[in-house]
């Protein structure tokens, strides 16, 4: 079976690696950006939220628990597969709460927690000072609340993105994939079959791949991919802004991610971190550039999180954009309508990374069953 995968950033990496561990199956994945370049991918924290959302049921917290759990074994295998350290922050997630109602609301999502298996830990504001005086200041920028208490997932995880979607190129890479990188995807060649119709031949800028499948994990790309096929899925752009951070007073090197509602801090070392992400949408004229103003009132509120920040020298920021499906909810997994061979994996907005796991795994269920 030969299976086409247009997009390499971690959605695309993730469903090569694990595609590329089934017997008779032949990867090749078109990427149109050169291996050192992620778009989406290179805008994420690596915030691995999922025990820790507010969701109680439904789909799409399925699918991050799941995920999540996927991970467990996925990091270790990688780094002893292709000798790549990946950064992974076992220490949890946790969340401060300014509003002493909407704290005690997670009570009863900590006791859903316990029913599906995870732990949420509840702490008023006595207990988080105990265990975390360096956030005893702690404050919202917008209204100048002080914490009131904190929720503390220690089951959530936090990773690099870039070094993980690395490690699963290389890891797919030995298994034999094999990756086009600077390689757009043109066309497609269609054949009707009955009903629907086929895709045998996916066209590049660089040859014609025959194909027995193909799966568009394009991000941002797979609007205009869809609408080639007549059945388009629209994808809009949402920018994200980060900072990295160097400051001799950061937070404890065992500490969790620390979510301020608004903002993210995520300790890498005794000195540094990254702090993020803005959430920026097209304005009227559909134009998407960076606003410096949104960067600058994220490193504010990381300040009034962490007051010592105040002091900490820039050492970088970067952007990227995010999919995000039009009118309909993220992310988007199935199989293109019309098409008896093209599968979507696209659309996942914010936690692509979180859920490249799972979208690996259910487009592996969905080529199992057609062998």
């Amino acid at each position: 079976m030969n299976v086409g995968i247009i997009g390499g950033g971690v959605v695309g990496a993730a469903i090569a690696y694990r595609l590329s561990k089934m017997p008779g199956v032949a990867i090749h994945v078109c990427e149109r950006n050169p291996p050192q370049r992620l778009e989406s991918t290179g805008a994420a924290l690596g915030v691995l939220a999922a025990v820790i959302s507010s969701k109680l049921k439904g789909k799409h917290l399925k699918l991050r628990l799941e995920s999540l759990r996927l991970y467990e074994a996925l990091i270790p295998e990688l780094m002893e597969r292709t000798g790549l350290d990946i950064p992974y922050n076992r220490h949890g997630i946790l969340q401060l709460f300014f509003d002493a109602e909407d704290f005690e609301r997670w009570s009863k999502t900590k006791a859903v927690r316990q029913q599906q298996g995870f732990t949420l830990e509840c702490w008023p504001r006595e207990t988080l000072v105990e265990r975390f005086p360096e956030l005893a200041a702690a404050r919202s920028r917008d209204t100048g609340a002080i914490a009131v208490g904190a929720v503390y997932s220690p089951q959530d995880r936090q990773l690099d993105p870039t070094a993980l979607t690395r490690s699963l190129i290389r890891g797919a890479i030995q298994n034999g994939a094999q990756f086009h990188f600077n390689t757009v995807a043109t066309d497609f060649c269609v054949e009707a079959v009955q009903t629907r119709q086929r895709v045998a031949r996916l066209c590049t800028s660089q040859d014609a791949i025959p194909v027995d499948w193909v799966v568009i994990a394009a991000g941002l790309g797979s609007a205009a991919l869809t609408q080639s096929l007549a059945q388009p899925i629209q994808i809009r752009p949402v920018l994200g802004q980060a900072l990295h951070l160097h400051c001799p007073q950061v937070l404890r090197p065992d500490s969790p991610v620390i979510d301020g509602r608004d903002v993210h801090l995520v300790p890498l070392s005794r000195d540094e971190l990254w702090v993020g992400a803005t959430v920026e949408f097209p304005d009227e004229k559909a134009v998407l550039e960076p606003n410096p103003a949104d960067l600058e009132r994220v490193r504010q509120q990381a300040i009034a999180l962490y007051p010592a920040l105040a002091d900490a020298e820039i050492l970088r920021t970067w952007h990227g954009l995010r999919p995000r499906p039009d009118e309909r909810a993220a992310p988007v997994i199935e199989q293109l309508p019309g098409y008896q061979n093209v599968l979507i994996a696209t659309g996942h907005y914010r936690n692509g990374v979180l859920l490249a796991p799972v979208t690996a795994e259910k487009i592996r269920a969905y080529l199992e069953a057609a062998m």
